[in-house]
């Protein structure tokens, strides 16, 4: 079932959402996201929508005009793109095979313990078991040493073993719950040879037709019917001279595109590990040039404890001139007053002998004058 958007898609193009004015997108039916298997006839993941083969949704474009140009080009099943929608239907036909083999033996194994009791895996099958899940794990690490050595069709051998060992542990492996319920209708419970799906033998025709046409049951009958088809196709045209020229350039067309596509990466690589050498050198030189700012702060920082240093240096030697001249200020005003004091003293000194002096020739002058009378 399409969703709500395809079908808008389908009605009214993908561009319906856009205004008048607006520049439309024309993808073209090589682009990559365009859906392959649509071009081809139909996408798997929309057959089996809410059901239990659910294949998720499709992200790429389902477009019927792309399919149809498709299908009018002169590259029209010249690309590959029928046999990868093959290989991948019969990869969905493959595991469903695998479920219907799966619902065979789950009933022929309760048929075979319909009488007795089914206490679940035993001992013995838990040591099989056992022995099967190292087997498993042997082989699986084998598979990818061959597929890493290129040895492909030895590995897809040893990967058929390994399902069919798995199968047999499943059957080992059965629950209790499981292979009474089946067998409680071994008689009335049939697998579907389409889907795997369980039926009950006797149904009304109307269940019968609901089966029928049911999403699941009518998925598969068409990848059965597409796939036989898609063979047909294919042998008619691998018989086809032409067809065989035009695979041969067409391999050539994939591996010059897987080349360009290598070197591409390549260069991407490249590019990313210059962007990260370029990045790393930015950072290695962000982290110089804070180092270089730590260091002309340090320095800085330096500077002012010195200009500090010599400001308490000329604070200290102004303070101690000050002191000096105030002692040298004191002292001398101590010697200038000894030295008024002692002048001071002198002169009154030469006062006191002058006058002296005068007294005593005042006296002299008297005892003269009494004398002469």
């Amino acid at each position: 079932m399409l969703s709500a958007a395809q079908l808008l898609d389908e009605l009214m193009g993908r561009d319906r959402n856009l205004a008048p004015d607006e520049k439309r997108c024309n993808v073209r039916w090589d682009h990559e996201t365009v859906c392959r298997y649509y071009l081809c006839g139909f996408c798997p993941a929309e057959l089996f929508t809410n059901t239990r083969s659910d294949l998720g949704p499709c992200e790429k474009i389902h477009d019927e005009n792309l399919r149809k140009t498709y299908e009018k080009s002169s590259r029209y099943m010249k690309e590959g793109y029928e046999r990868d929608f093959l290989r991948y239907l019969q990869s969905l036909l493959a595991e469903v095979e695998r479920r219907i083999r799966r619902g065979h033996a789950r009933l022929a194994l309760s048929r075979a313990q319909q009488n007795t009791v089914a206490p679940g895996p035993s001992g013995k099958n838990e040591e099989k078991v056992q022995v099967l899940t190292e087997k498993i794990e042997d082989l699986v690490v084998q598979i990818e040493e061959l597929g890493s050595e290129g040895r492909v069709e030895e590995a897809q051998g040893m990967m058929k073993l390994v399902e069919q060992l798995k199968e047999e542990r499943e059957l080992l492996s059965s629950t209790p719950s499981t292979i009474e319920s089946f067998a409680a209708q071994e008689k009335q419970m049939e697998v579907c040879a389409v889907c795997g799906a369980f039926l009950i033998v006797g149904d009304p025709q109307s269940q019968v037709d609901d089966h029928l046409m049911g999403k699941q049951h009518m998925g598969y009958a068409k990848i059965k019917s597409t796939m036989e088809e898609l063979k047909e196709k294919l042998r008619r045209r691998s018989e086809d001279p032409l067809e065989e020229n035009s695979v041969v350039r067409r391999e050539d067309r994939e591996r010059e595109r897987e080349e360009k596509e290598k070197k591409h990466r390549e260069e991407e690589e490249k590019e990313k590990e210059r962007e990260k050498e370029h990045e790393k050198e930015k950072e290695r030189e962000r982290e110089r040039e804070r180092e270089r700012d730590r260091d002309r702060d340090r320095e800085r920082d330096r500077d002012r404890d010195r200009e500090r240093d010599r400001d308490r240096d000329r604070d200290r030697d102004r303070e101690r001139e000050r002191e000096r001249r105030a002692r040298r200020s004191h002292c001398n005003s101590r010697h200038s007053s000894r030295a008024s004091d002692k002048k001071r003293s002198r002169s009154r000194d030469r006062r006191r002998s002058r006058s002296r002096e005068r007294d005593r020739e005042r006296e002299h002058k008297r005892s003269r004058g009494s004398w002469e009378i």
